[in-house]
């Protein structure tokens, strides 16, 4: 785990707008993503993540413009995914100013894809994101196509894999909890980081100051990542470090 914990706000894009949806449903729109993410860096966000929620439930390709225009207005990293299904598409990406490219549905359908990437870009700039819905007690299972389609895969031995495939951190997203702002799955991203020796960013619930200092506690994930809850102003990214610093969780 690292020494200081990462707040990453998330940037989910739709035909190149900003928007948010429930449970990976009801989507709707809420602005640029390049004003938002402007903002974002200036107070305070460690690093950001764009996801084109559309492209790989359409089988269309990253849209590029989306990133080109994220890019241009911050410093600091910025992860993206959505309809990266090979080499060639990663490159595309990172040419158009993404630091690190996420990949989910294409990975689990040809898993040697992660090795691919972490071969040709290195494996820190290579995210494996992971959709899990809890099916039992300590049980998940791997969910693909933006969240929509089971694939009875089992989580952990998915995290496993990926680690040893190349990837260099995993964002791990509750199918359950996803746009609920009731808190993140935080018995299964603890059973990630416990599975595997890579990051692991937890995504899906923030709603409350509480939820992510759980998710970086109890859940030993070595970032947040959230939406609504800065989306819609509830908070700011400098009011979420400032309430981890007031409770010991080391923040830069």
């Amino acid at each position: 785990m690292r020494p200081y914990r990462r707040i990453i706000p998330c940037l989910d894009t739709r035909a190149g707008v900003l928007v948010k949806g429930v449970r990976f449903r009801d989507v709707r729109d809420v602005g640029d993503p390049a004003e938002f993410a402007k903002c974002y860096e200036e107070d305070g966000a460690d690093e950001l993540v764009l996801l084109d929620i559309v492209a790989t439930p359409e089988n269309k390709p990253t849209l590029l413009g989306a990133v080109r225009r994220v890019s241009s207005v911050i410093s600091i990293p910025l992860a993206v995914g959505g309809g990266i299904r090979s080499v060639d598409d990663a490159r595309a990406v990172l040419d158009a100013g993404a630091s690190k490219i996420s990949v989910n549905t294409a990975a689990v359908k040809r898993p040697e894809l992660l090795r691919e990437l972490s071969r040709e870009f290195g494996m820190e700039r290579v995210v494996s994101a992971i959709d899990g819905k809890q099916i039992g007690k300590n049980k998940w299972e791997v969910c693909i196509s933006g969240g929509m389609k089971p694939t009875g895969t089992d989580m952990i031995e998915w995290a496993k894999r990926v680690e040893a495939l190349g990837a260099g951190e995993i964002l791990y997203t509750g199918v359950r909890t996803d746009g609920t702002r009731e808190g993140y799955d935080v018995k299964g991203t603890r059973a990630i980081a416990e599975a595997v020796g890579i990051p692991v960013i937890a995504s899906g619930g923030a709603g409350k100051l509480e939820h992510i200092y759980d998710v970086l506690t109890t859940g030993r994930a070595d970032a947040a990542l959230c939406a609504s809850i800065f989306h819609f102003g509830i908070y700011t990214v400098r009011q979420v470090k400032d309430y981890l610093r007031e409770r010991g969780v080391k923040v830069r």
